[in-house]
């Protein structure tokens, strides 16, 4: 079976830009709008809307919604923050375009739409490729010509879905980028992913910082296990010093003595300085 396309993704729905005043441009009572289901946004950041609400009001709507007639109303294809905005504005009319397109090209444009103008956050993009893939049966290839990126920042986006939810979620919510999560990504311990997450919101460790630490944690060799006489309780305390200090840490201890060394490994001055902020 052949796959429907949309060529050039909004392009086919939207051919070029054209005057505003064009007659397929028609001005839709905001209260006969409403969200479509396929949106892929999750949230709406208030900041950035409230200055939508601003520029809407000073200049306007520049760009149409996209509608699509159903139900006695109008759904909206793409434009769903335009339409929320301008309700605040106070606007009791939208410019739109209306078309007649069906629910599966409604909701692969509505997606590409948000992808295109970099509305969503870095999780939001990354469904909405899984969605892209999964329910209309591209191909990596064929999202990213449809998207206009590259294959292997399509692959990247997609494996922020594994990571876990709590890492997710520091995302999701910008207490870390996206630049942490992809190279946390590369991280095979659960567990480590949470931790270092937690440690990059609460220090500011830089992307370069941590890229430089897992770099070294790979590198560092393991001596062969001999099974070293350290109680459990020890090897507990070495463990907690770890997830403290999201980094190698060896706990060199004299069972007879009762007393030892620590071994605090860093990776850079920055590394350094946020080892030293924690031990404040």
């Amino acid at each position: 079976m052949k796959r429907k396309s949309l060529g050039r993704g909004l392009e086919a729905l939207i051919p070029e830009q054209k005057p505003f005043n064009e007659t397929s441009v028609i001005n839709v009572d905001v209260e006969k709008v409403f969200p479509g289901e396929h949106q892929p946004r999750k949230s709406f950041d208030d900041v950035k809307l409230n200055q939508l609400v601003s520029s809407i009001k000073n200049r306007g709507i520049i760009q149409p919604i996209i509608l699509k007639e159903e139900n006695g109303g109008y759904k909206i294809i793409a434009g769903e923050r335009r339409w929320r905005a301008a309700k605040v504005a106070g606007m009791r009319t939208v410019p739109a375009i209306i078309k007649d397109v069906s629910q599966r090209d409604a909701m692969e444009l509505a997606l590409i739409e948000n992808i295109q103008r970099e509305d969503l956050n870095p999780i939001e993009e990354a469904e909405a490729y899984k969605r892209l893939i999964e329910e209309y049966k591209l191909t990596h290839e064929e999202v990213s010509e449809k998207i206009g990126k590259n294959r292997a920042t399509i692959s990247n986006y997609l494996r922020l879905l594994n990571l876990p939810e709590e890492v997710k979620n520091y995302l999701f919510e910008e207490k870390i980028t996206m630049g942490h999560a992809r190279a946390i990504a590369g991280i095979l311990n659960p567990r480590y992913q949470i931790s270092i997450s937690k440690k990059i919101y609460e220090t500011g460790m830089s992307v370069r910082t941590l890229e430089n630490l897992i770099q070294n944690l790979g590198k560092t060799k393991r001596k062969k296990v001999i099974p070293e006489k350290k109680s459990p309780e020890v090897f507990e305390i070495e463990e907690r010093l770890k997830r403290v200090f999201a980094t190698k840490v060896r706990l060199l201890h004299n069972e007879k003595k009762k007393c030892g060394k620590i071994h605090i490994e860093y990776y850079s001055i920055d590394d350094l300085e946020r080892i030293l902020d924690l031990l404040k």
